[in-house]
């Protein structure tokens, strides 16, 4: 069957990756695609929110599956446009999106259904967000409501960050439209997993689970960004933590979107607080997380197409079982200077042949463009994704970075720490 992958990421490059690998893919096409994915098949100049002709496009080219990556699709009602036109997809309906479209539904949600997260207030106005803070102690999480592309979540360790913040999205709307409002969360204590799992309405396939570094700068320091880094497995997310989690958190919601009438077909992604009292939800996602997916793919033994492909269809509970390489596996991210904020474009970018040719690394692209000579040139803030597996995550570590260090991009930068927490240990 013909494949189609809607996006131009990192997490759309592994995918692709990944699916290229199928015996059952006859061709991959993604759009927009980025360099990495044109090495993998045909790309289509589609933005990724074009639901309508996104939907014509996968119908006339008769595609058997299309995959959602980017939250900006889900959100378009891409899901909705194929369904329409009869094209399977893997991905979730603009109703079920909303999980990670409004983190206030989310949390609302997560009221109705008993799921745990922390306490919280929604504001669509600074004065009395700034009222609520006076009655609580430091550090205050402050989240714009909208899509912010990952970058929308303020941890602000004095009242003085936190009312800057409350003004920068209410006011100066830092993030666009997405800060119409905002909530304000309790800080919650403990260490941070994320958790996949595959659901199809019915039926959900718990993934394995990755820690992902927010901040831009080594030791956790900086601004918080969609992710520098990422590895696999988690030491703090043990068998118990898992099975709590999918009782708690991840069934609960499937029955609970189901009940509301927005049923859940795609990748719930769970970011998760791992707490003294268990696994508590800091967020949903409704995509695969990025650079985690990089990470997962890596570390993935199993035929992904037929699994995504009976996602699709509500056939989950008969997938083949999914099997997994027991080697960790590490996501170094390559930035643009500048990033979150203003990455510098345009940079040229040389040496993935010899970053590549380290063993067991692959270098997924992520914000990157080919001029019509081939040159490679950096086209938005996280550009490239060096991933590696190893006998242990320090081997994988160590590969990771002899491959980063033989990448030719004075424009770029990237955390030296990745996987410190597991490595600590």
């Amino acid at each position: 069957m013909k494949i189609l992958i809607v996006g131009s990421g990192g997490r759309e490059h592994a995918l692709g990756w990944k699916l290229k690998q199928s015996p059952l893919v006859t061709e991959l096409i993604s759009a927009p695609g980025n360099p990495g994915l044109a090495e993998l098949g045909r790309t289509v100049p589609i933005k990724a929110d074009a639901a309508g002709d996104l939907a014509s496009f996968a119908m006339r080219e008769q595609v058997g599956l299309v995959v959602i990556g980017p939250e900006a699709a889900a959100a378009a009602g891409l899901a909705d446009s194929l369904a329409n036109v009869g094209v399977p997809c893997f991905g979730p309906s603009q109703a079920a999106a909303e999980l990670e479209a409004s983190k206030a539904f989310m949390k609302d949600f997560c009221g109705r259904h008993g799921v745990p997260t922390a306490e919280y207030k929604v504001f669509d106005d600074a004065i009395h967000a700034k009222a609520y803070l006076g009655g609580r102690e430091p550090p205050f999480v402050i989240k714009a409501d909208g899509l912010a592309a990952g970058k929308g979540v303020v941890i602000a360790e004095t009242r003085r960050d936190a009312d800057a913040a409350i003004d920068e999205i209410l006011f100066l709307r830092k993030f666009g439209a997405a800060g119409q409002r905002i909530v304000i969360e309790d800080f919650l204590p403990g260490e941070e997993a994320s958790f996949f799992a595959l659901c199809d309405g019915e039926t959900a396939i718990p993934l394995v689970a990755a820690q992902d570094h927010k901040r831009a700068y080594d030791g956790d320091k900086g601004p918080n960004t969609g992710g520098m880094g990422a590895y696999s497995p988690a030491p703090i997310f043990t068998d118990a933590v898992r099975d709590q989690t999918m009782e708690r958190i991840i069934l609960p919601t499937l029955r609970g979107m189901k009940a509301e009438g927005r049923p859940f077909v795609g990748v719930l992604f769970a970011g998760l607080m791992i707490t003294p009292e268990g696994p508590k939800l800091i967020e949903f996602n409704v995509r695969f997380g990025d650079p985690e997916c990089q990470t997962l793919m890596r570390r993935l033994k199993s035929d992904l197409a037929p699994v995504l492909l009976a996602a699709a269809k509500g056939e989950l509970a008969s997938a083949p079982a999914l099997a997994w390489d027991a080697r960790p596996a590490v996501t170094v991210v390559y930035a643009a200077q500048g990033y979150p904020d203003e990455p510098l474009t345009g940079s040229v970018i040389r040496g993935l042949g010899e970053a590549g040719a380290v063993e067991d690394v692959v270098v997924f692209h992520a914000g990157t463009k080919r001029d019509e000579d081939g040159t490679l040139r950096a086209a938005g803030g996280r550009v490239l994704n060096v991933t590696a597996i190893g006998a242990t995550l320090q081997d994988a570590v160590a590969k990771a970075y002899a491959a980063v260090n033989r990448i030719d991009w004075p424009g770029g930068f990237c955390r030296r720490d990745i996987g410190w927490r597991a490595l600590a240990k």
